[in-house]
């Protein structure tokens, strides 16, 4: 009988190892989808640092730009118990209460890309980022010192709050006269939609994503033969917009370091499950500038996925 017991009792342990050993240690929702050019860099930070902390992981997204979806995914991640939850928060209104959520059934919970000025106000100890507003300024510095005067400012995300951010940092540094653009994320409509307006004067082009409007806003350019006479910057960086830089095409890529984004919140977390620390505040990626004069030697990081 003892010995029946026994066997028992070492099925059951068995049984409670094999869910402890598939069970998620860290669930990433991200707005962002991970064949994006922009968002496959961010994810490989996220699986890198997965099997370097020896952390099990699993990284969820939307279809497309959705709150609503977004939403359902922290919900469901907060049902499936994680030791830390890392998402992006483009909209805190749309996603607070879940975020709360989470916290409340004692999740940890740390931000990362969007959400630097809004993190805080729910409750997250921790976002991993830029500061999006400062960086906007930054580029509209470096545009008026090129000598513009009429800018367009491309946003691709219209009710994404970061990229907002971006375009009213942009209008405070630029000092000029700054219009919103606002496109859907579909790259063919929003060449259209820039072409459009290169008849009114502006000199002066920023995207907010070099891979979406970034790179169709220089389809534009090129296709109406104003590459050089309109400057053109964007946020982030993409192959083919690196290419453009090393060329002299564009003015400047401004770096977020998506990579840092994935990796860093899991090596924290990691940290987090082992010792109990937290660091607080945002830990700053970016912003950095890749120009054409230091273009080149960031091609061969990208291409490798880490840039």
């Amino acid at each position: 009988m003892k010995t029946i017991r026994n066997f028992f009792l070492a099925i059951a342990a068995w049984a409670m190892m094999s869910v402890s050993a598939i069970a998620t240690d860290v669930i990433v929702v991200s707005h962002g989808q991970a064949n994006d050019p922009f968002w496959s860099v961010a994810k490989n930070g996220v699986d890198a640092a997965c099997k370097d902390m020896g952390v099990s992981c699993k990284y969820t997204a939307p279809g497309t730009f959705d709150m609503v979806e977004m939403a359902k995914l922290i919900d469901n991640a907060v049902s499936q118990k994680p030791k830390g939850i890392v998402i992006t928060l483009p909209d805190a209104a749309a996603l607070g209460k879940s975020v709360k959520a989470a916290i409340a059934a004692g999740i940890p919970v740390i931000s990362m890309n969007s959400g630097s000025d809004d993190y805080a106000s729910l409750g997250i100890s921790a976002h991993v980022g830029q500061t999006e507003f400062e960086a906007g300024v930054g580029g509209g510095q470096k545009m008026k010192a090129a000598g513009g005067k009429k800018a367009l400012c491309v946003n691709h995300e219209v009710g994404n709050v970061a990229l907002d951010r971006r375009c009213a940092g942009f209008k405070k540094g630029f000092g000029g006269s700054v219009d919103i653009l606002g496109t859907s994320n579909d790259p063919t409509e929003i060449q259209k939609a820039v072409a459009a307006k290169l008849g009114g004067g502006y000199d002066t082009i920023l995207t907010l994503g070099a891979g979406l409007s970034g790179e169709a806003a220089l389809k534009a350019l090129e296709a109406a033969g104003s590459v050089g006479k309109v400057r053109l910057g964007t946020f982030d960086m993409s192959p083919n917009m690196l290419k453009a830089a090393a060329a002299g095409k564009v003015e400047f890529l401004i770096d977020q370091q998506q990579y840092l984004q994935g990796y860093l919140p899991i090596a924290i977390f990691a940290q987090y499950m082992r010792w109990g620390t937290m660091p607080a505040g945002v830990v700053m990626t970016g912003p950095g500038f890749v120009t054409p004069d230091n273009a080149s030697a960031v091609i061969k990081w990208a291409a490798q996925g880490y840039r």
